[in-house]
């Protein structure tokens, strides 16, 4: 038997993450989660009170009980920070999974039009972001290095966490049973 693939989409905001996970959805017959798709209809804003990490933490115990199932998942989180694609890729291989991050890069210019034309089309499906934001985003986001793309990627956990298991604990702690 195969085991599960948990497929981590990576990047900022318009490139082109959400299209790319509904493709790898059909092609894989895997369970697609996105915060994206709760937030909105729930409180019409992409993060209240800090509810976003609560919902993605819930996601990710939804794609715990998949992936032990045998079921693919997709987390179409974005996921900027290196920390929570090593917490994820060992919780994947805890379960007995495999985890592989999927990272869409993009260009400023393309971004934006991407992000303004999709405001401008659907502004009920998304959120108003400007350059300003974008730029900041960018500077916040830790892309992908060549060891984590491989597969090859097996870090220690960060400075004040024992295990993975502690530090996904404190980052989503509505992820773990």
């Amino acid at each position: 038997m195969t085991k599960p693939t948990l497929f981590l989409m990576v990047g900022l905001p318009g490139s082109g993450k959400s299209t790319r996970a509904r493709e790898l959805e059909h092609e894989s017959g895997a369970m697609r989660l996105s915060p994206d798709e709760w937030m909105m209809p729930l409180f019409g804003l992409s993060d209240v009170d800090g509810r976003r990490d609560v919902l993605e933490g819930r996601l990710i115990w939804v794609a715990t009980q998949a992936l032990q199932r045998g079921t693919n998942v997709i987390l179409d989180f974005g996921l900027w920070g290196r920390d929570e694609r090593a917490a994820l890729h060992w919780l994947a291989a805890s379960l007995g999974a495999t985890a592989q991050t999927v990272f869409l890069d993009v260009d400023p210019e393309t971004q934006l039009a991407r992000v303004t034309q999709r405001w401008r089309e659907a502004p009920g499906d998304t959120w108003e972001m400007d350059r300003d934001a974008l730029e900041n985003w960018r500077a916040a986001f830790q892309a992908p290095e060549r060891d984590e793309l491989s597969g090859s990627w097996t870090p220690p956990p960060p400075n004040g966490a024992e295990t993975w298991h502690d530090w996904l604990s404190d980052r989503w702690p509505t992820s773990i049973p």
